[in-house]
């Protein structure tokens, strides 16, 4: 691997197998959960699997496989239901509390469990090239609708009929924000950009985690912008606006500043590695995961 750039900021396993309705957990490490991008499934995670098992033998690491390939353009208010399902029996034998590792969309997925999640032990919650605050760009033409620019995609994402596809979910187009608000339904109600009667608890269940670290990197090639994996967004002029200058920052509006002011909100930023790549580049994983799966 070359060309490859790391910065932290804050800074100071596994063995995949299919879902049973309970999960026997090693003692030791505290077993970790894997949820999966679009467009493909837990196997995604067999490198970063490898990883985990030599670093941290017997660590009990469950991929969960739910919503694969095609089935992960579904809602993902769907999806998170789905998911619950499946990962609060892991977290009910899980008595010292579990990790989570959420790759691109599975970060997605992974925002709504832990705004509704009401009793979740997850300690550290890990975002792997994920669009936190939104995408805006980076489509794939599988689908028709992937095929319009995307400053017409607004016209079909803000509607009932986008908002059953998943990407339209977390579609935040900055020059069309009144549509957001009013047609999206699902990040704009995790951001509270768009308020609703359950946000104090959603913000409660959020803030229950240890900590919450963020990896991206400028050289991604599909989250855009790249620093929406850091939390960070356009502004309406197209330029990105940093995480601690955005409202839901400033206004701590679901909890992000608090995590902050706790100590327990970790940037990592690597270069010089594609989307795809992610679960991959051992450095990532001993740059920026290891040592939060120690705790």
């Amino acid at each position: 691997m070359t060309n490859i750039l790391h910065k932290c900021v804050n800074c100071p396993f596994m063995y995949p197998f299919l879902l049973c309705a309970t999960v026997a957990v090693t003692a030791g490490y505290k077993p970790v959960i894997l949820v999966h991008g679009l467009f493909d499934g837990p196997g995604q995670f067999s490198s970063l699997i490898k990883f985990i098992s030599k670093s941290h033998p017997g660590t009990t690491a469950i991929a969960i496989d739910l919503y694969n390939e095609e089935d992960s353009i579904q809602p993902l208010w769907k999806q998170v239901e789905g998911f619950k399902k499946a990962i609060h029996p892991i977290m009910q034998n899980s008595s010292d509390g579990v990790h989570l590792i959420c790759y691109s969309q599975g970060g997605m997925i992974c925002r709504g469990l832990l705004a509704t999640l009401n009793d979740h032990n997850i300690h550290s919650a890990i975002f792997l090239s994920a669009p936190l605050a939104g995408q805006y760009g980076g489509l794939d033409s599988k689908y028709w609708w992937s095929a319009m620019p995307k400053k017409m995609l607004y016209l079909f994402c803000y509607t009932a009929i986008g908002q059953m596809v998943s990407i339209c979910n977390y579609w935040n187009d900055p020059y069309h924000q009144r549509l957001f608000l009013s047609g999206n339904t699902y990040l704009a109600l995790l951001n509270g950009d768009r308020t609703h009667t359950n946000i104090t608890a959603w913000k409660n269940n959020f803030l229950k985690i240890k900590k919450f670290v963020m990896i991206g990197g400028r050289d991604d090639g599909l989250i855009s912008p790249w620093q929406s994996s850091l939390f960070s967004f356009y502004d309406d002029k197209g330029e990105v606006v940093d995480m601690r200058n955005t409202n839901w920052y400033l206004k701590d509006v679901f909890g992000l500043r608090t995590l902050d002011l706790r100590k327990d909100l970790v940037q990592c930023e690597f270069d010089g590695i594609e989307h795809v790549k992610w679960p991959h580049v051992q450095e990532v994983y001993t740059g920026c995961i290891e040592e939060w799966l120690r705790t």
